[in-house]
């Protein structure tokens, strides 16, 4: 299934609600999940937003409603954006449009063994 980045920024009122329930946003996340579009991780980050999801959804269809739905229900503005493997930029070298652009994608992203 194609994966997506979830920008997530809290509004005023999920501020309140993280304030009282730390949990909310996680708790959001996973109401929202369903068989067309599951949460591969969530991250607090600093910066201009305070969270990163990554989604793995059926289509942008799926990508869409499971953004929607996380919007209202962790009262954050949520900005999706279509993860696009960088395995499909390479050039294999090879005619096999079945190449496993995905595993060569995980071998760049992969943590170093130390």
């Amino acid at each position: 299934m194609p994966t997506y980045v979830l920008l997530l920024q809290l509004n005023p009122d999920g501020r309140r609600k993280m304030l009282s329930d730390p949990d909310s946003v996680m708790m959001a996340a996973r109401e929202s999940e369903s068989s067309d579009a599951q949460i591969l991780g969530m991250y607090a980050v600093l910066g201009e937003y305070d969270f990163v999801g990554i989604v793995s959804a059926r289509d942008n269809d799926s990508a869409a409603r499971f953004s929607l739905e996380l919007g209202v229900k962790a009262e954050v503005h949520v900005t999706t954006l279509p993860a696009i493997p960088i395995g499909r930029f390479e050039d294999t070298g090879s005619d096999d449009e079945g190449a496993d652009i995905e595993s060569r994608t995980m071998e760049l992203t992969a943590p170093a063994d130390d």
